[in-house]
């Protein structure tokens, strides 16, 4: 017989680095999941991925029991990482920070588009090109996908 869900819970964790400290503690705690044994699972799932910001998320049951998602980091965090920026542009319609290749949104785009939803790779393309534009980056040249 299947469990009982009792709801869900989203977070952004850093990859192998779960700790009880918040944000985790206080939003497991409050539903009664046992926050060590989630560090744990989630430390041993996510230690070749350490350091990266990773979506999470938690089913919980009704017997406090749970299992857990981890998503492919942000598409903003890997803008960040290929453009080697600490953050987006304050201003990005006036003032741009870096500058991208499609070949890098594309590498970006098949990496998330298990999590996005789309079914072409051009479209999750464009996707990722708008986040980038809204954070004040450019891609450089023409769109390679047929229009």
């Amino acid at each position: 017989m299947a469990k009982e869900v009792a709801g869900q819970i989203k977070l952004q964790i850093k990859g192998g680095a779960a700790n009880p400290s918040p944000p985790v503690g206080p939003a497991l705690g409050s539903k009664g999941i046992n926050i060590m044994e989630f560090c744990k699972q989630f430390n041993a799932r996510t230690q070749d991925k350490a350091g990266k910001v990773l979506p999470v998320v938690i089913t919980y049951y009704a017997d406090k029991s749970f299992d857990f998602v981890v998503k492919t980091p942000p598409v903003a965090i890997q803008l960040l990482e290929v453009s080697k920026q600490k953050s987006g542009s304050a201003e990005p319609n006036r003032k741009k920070i870096s500058e991208i290749t499609w070949e890098q949104v594309k590498t970006i785009a098949e990496d998330k588009m298990v999590d996005l939803n789309c079914f072409t790779v051009e479209s999750a393309m464009r996707m990722v090109a708008g986040t980038a534009r809204s954070m004040g980056i450019t891609v450089k040249g023409e769109f390679p996908g047929n229009n």
